[in-house]
């Protein structure tokens, strides 16, 4: 069976049995936070119970890395709706040891998209399209480093408001244990 046919198969079972309604909340995040996280699995659930959340308390924005690779892309937009149109009042961009993007080289990756099937013909048009491969899959050499400057992004970006603290930690994803790179309250 496929993963697709699986997945729609245990939905059914999941509606049949109303298992939903454990998850019933709003949209508005009780605890008023939003957290920026790498989508390592690892933290899928660890995350959330280290920081003693729950369904309904937060919103959860996720990259790889948990990186903020530009100020107008699809990452800071989902903060800035979740402060504005959701009642969040905190951000918080968390990074993990361990981290995949540690480890990213772009021209590998850029060869195995090849290997599966992408033409180099349309690798070199996107690069003299003004695509910058390197910068766009850039990785980093230090999680902290790469938080304090995705927490940068954040809290200068020119539409998040100033009262707003950005907050920046990392968690290991093996106990969970968090470690704070930036406190936001601090850094007003």
């Amino acid at each position: 069976m496929k993963l697709l046919d699986e997945i729609i198969e245990y939905n059914q079972q999941f509606i049949e049995e109303k298992k939903y309604e454990e998850f019933t909340t709003t949209k508005f995040p009780q605890k008023k936070a939003v957290i920026l996280s790498c989508m390592d699995t690892r933290l899928v659930e660890l995350l959330p119970r280290a920081m003693n959340m729950k369904n309904g308390d937060i919103k959860i924005v996720k990259s790889a890395g948990a990186l903020v690779s530009h100020p107008f892309g699809s990452i800071m937009r989902s903060i800035l709706v979740a402060v504005y149109e959701l009642n969040a009042d905190e951000v918080y961009v968390i990074g993990h040891h361990d981290c995949g993007m540690s480890k990213i080289d772009s021209q590998t990756l850029l060869n195995k998209a090849v290997e599966r099937g992408i033409p180099e013909k349309r690798i070199e048009v996107l690069e003299y399209s003004g695509i910058d491969f390197k910068q766009w899959l850039k990785s980093f050499s230090s999680v902290e480093e790469s938080v304090k400057d995705s927490v940068s992004v954040v809290k200068n970006h020119p539409l998040l408001p100033s009262d707003v603290p950005v907050h920046g930690l990392v968690i290991d994803p093996g106990t969970g244990k968090l470690d704070l790179v930036v406190n936001g309250y601090e850094e007003k």
